[in-house]
């Protein structure tokens, strides 16, 4: 069950990010299937290859007081990307690394506040 609330608050920021941040896109099908195709691929990556990262990352981290994890974020948007991208043939396009760096920032801020309402 956690999982799904995962996905769900993964998909409405993902979402937000498609919606607000110019370069993110889904062409070619309906733009909510591409999302929450999408969003299941980041939810995985984020449970399974992120806290990899974030611990091979740790010492950037401490010395860039935490700004690197926006950098570990952005590589898993790329990452699920490519990887719903291959898998689901979803056409999930990121056109520059700045628009990637922001969706991060956009798909965090969005599911802190989202988690917030909906944990118990």
């Amino acid at each position: 069950m956690e999982f799904i609330i995962r996905w769900i608050v993964t998909a409405f920021a993902a979402g937000v990010a498609v919606w607000l941040v110019p370069g993110i896109d889904v062409i070619g099908t309906d733009a909510w299937v591409g999302i929450i195709l999408f969003a299941l691929c980041l939810a995985l990556v984020n449970m399974a290859v992120k806290p990899v990262l974030q611990i091979l990352s740790l010492p950037i981290t401490v010395l860039t007081l935490g700004i690197f994890y926006l950098i570990v974020n952005t590589l898993m948007l790329y990452l699920s990307a490519w990887l719903v991208n291959g898998i689901f043939q979803v056409n999930f396009e990121i056109a520059s690394f700045g628009s990637a760096f922001v969706a991060a920032i956009v798909i965090s801020i969005v599911s802190g506040i989202t988690n917030a309402f909906v944990k118990d």
